[in-house]
């Protein structure tokens, strides 16, 4: 466990980590050099360890588990406190160094951060390469990833600076898809931010949406057609659901990855971000 301090992230990422690091909202109540880091490994899909448990079983680390295992890495605030949790998913490239830069910021917000690796069981891998991260994509099973992201929930509760049950989903790209799927299936979910993840198929299943929905649209996305935004737009009027969709006219498919120089847009990820931070605090406000 440790700081991860603003010098220290300057020196990691030079000039664009500056700036980055300056990237968190008006409203943000930390700083990054009050948010902690650190890793998580827990099993999937049964009862997680408490720290209870794990105070008591001596054998709790080297016992071998016949259980697939998620994991993650985390941040939070540390000043004492009580926060909400979020579940961060990461876009087909992988658990990358930007994917953890966001933890880091959406900590800043007072969030405590979790973010699963969503390639866990096919090794772990973080690509750059579109084909690679493509074929990645392509062999996750869909019930397998909704069962580690649920168990990132549970996993939360058993922590004693997370409020219980009192947590949210943000997803990029992939994540974001899967975001949107989690939040038709956990009932407890209080909130849901997708950026240009691709829309539930059928739309129907967006009836089950539980949580309050923030979904970011980039006007010139290329893997997201605008006929599924529009489907989710009319889908969550037919079904009364709270679904609020921004779109950014002139922004292409992950124009919030400061890594992907070619889609990178400065303007539109700032203006998401600042959306984000209020969205979040106001489906948390009161918990």
């Amino acid at each position: 466990m440790r700081a991860w301090g603003q010098e220290e992230y300057g020196r990691t990422h030079g000039r664009e980590g500056k700036k980055i690091a300056a990237m968190i909202s008006t409203i943000a109540p930390f700083t990054l050099d009050q948010i902690g880091t650190g890793t998580a490994r827990f099993p999937s899909g049964i009862a997680i360890p408490t720290l209870t448990d794990a105070a008591v079983d001596p054998y709790i680390q080297t016992r071998i588990s016949k259980h697939v295992h998620v994991e993650c890495v985390q941040f939070w605030p540390q000043p004492p406190g009580r926060y909400p949790g979020l579940v961060l998913l990461h876009e087909e490239w992988g658990l990358t160094a930007q994917i953890k830069d966001l933890g880091a910021r959406l900590a800043c917000e007072g969030y405590g951060v979790i973010i699963p690796n969503l390639y866990g069981r096919l090794g772990g891998m973080v690509t750059a390469n579109a084909e690679v991260a493509d074929a990645l994509m392509a062999k996750l099973n869909e019930t397998l990833v909704l069962q580690d992201i649920n168990s990132c929930c549970e996993f939360l509760n058993t922590r004693d600076h997370i409020k219980q049950n009192i947590h949210g989903v943000v997803g990029y790209g992939m994540g974001g898809s899967y975001a949107i799927r989690f939040a038709c299936q956990r009932k407890r979910l209080r909130a849901a931010v997708s950026y240009y993840g691709r829309v539930a198929q059928p739309a129907t299943e967006i009836k089950d949406l539980y949580p309050p929905l923030l979904y970011h649209q980039a006007g010139q996305d290329q893997w997201v057609p605008s006929g599924d935004v529009d489907r989710l737009r009319a889908a969550a009027s037919e079904h009364k659901k709270r679904v609020e969709i921004k779109t950014y006219p002139n922004a292409p498919h992950a124009f919030g990855n400061e890594q992907r120089v070619e889609s990178y847009r400065a303007d539109a990820t700032a203006e998401a971000w600042e959306a984000t931070a209020v969205f979040l605090k106001t489906c948390f406000q009161g918990t």
